[in-house]
């Protein structure tokens, strides 16, 4: 009996010592994986960064061609684009919202008198391969440049645009198309409430 009682003892400090080193190895695993997350977020955080900074550029230089000095206008989100002579093109903005599938995230442009719409850029989307995707196709935005925003922008599904304010839907991706214009409009509206200076 004192043998048995022994044995268990000794079972029980073995399991106990393995344990023991059992959580010492998880907690010595999860620190280690916790500093590898810190380099490696703070070694690609900045990359990441210039990234999106060198393609809101990109977006920006297309849809103005003449853009030679990008300045923040107001909340980093709105930008004065002025040509070499200093002569100011329009202003470029971010414009986010739902989609059919996701966030779409665009960067669009107006002109000085926030009247004409120069043409937008795609940014970020996860809409469906061959339909909503089309809105990063240039069929698609180049209905958008020259657009008058006097007016909200609207879509026709199915048949030519017959005013100046309006687009032809995506065939078989008129979710997308309609988020597009409510983003854009949303957008167009707070813009000129910031720059006209009523926020």
């Amino acid at each position: 009996m004192g043998q048995e009682n022994k044995n268990n003892s000794a079972q029980k400090a073995r399991s106990g010592s393995n344990a023991v080193r059992m959580i010492a190895a998880l907690l010595a695993v999860g620190v280690l994986s916790g500093a590898v997350l810190v380099l490696v977020y703070k070694y690609a955080t900045p990359k990441i960064e210039m990234n999106i900074q060198g393609e809101m550029k990109r977006a920006i230089e297309d849809i103005f061609p003449d853009a030679v000095k990008i300045e923040d206008a107001k909340d980093e989100k709105i930008f004065r684009i002025k040509d070499a002579g200093g002569k100011l093109l329009g202003y470029a903005f971010i414009a986010e919202g739902n989609g059919y599938q996701g966030t779409i995230k665009l960067m669009a442009g107006m002109d000085p008198g926030l009247s004409t719409l120069m043409g937008f850029d795609v940014l970020e989307s996860q809409e469906t391969p061959g339909l909503g995707a089309e809105i990063c196709g240039k069929e698609f935005r180049g209905q958008f440049k020259g657009l008058s925003i006097t007016h909200p922008i609207e879509y026709v599904k199915n048949k030519k645009p017959g005013k100046p304010y309006e687009i032809q839907a995506i065939t078989g991706a008129t979710i997308s198309s309609r988020s597009v214009v409510s983003i854009l409009n949303g957008e167009i509206e707070e813009v000129r409430k910031v720059l006209k200076g009523g926020k």
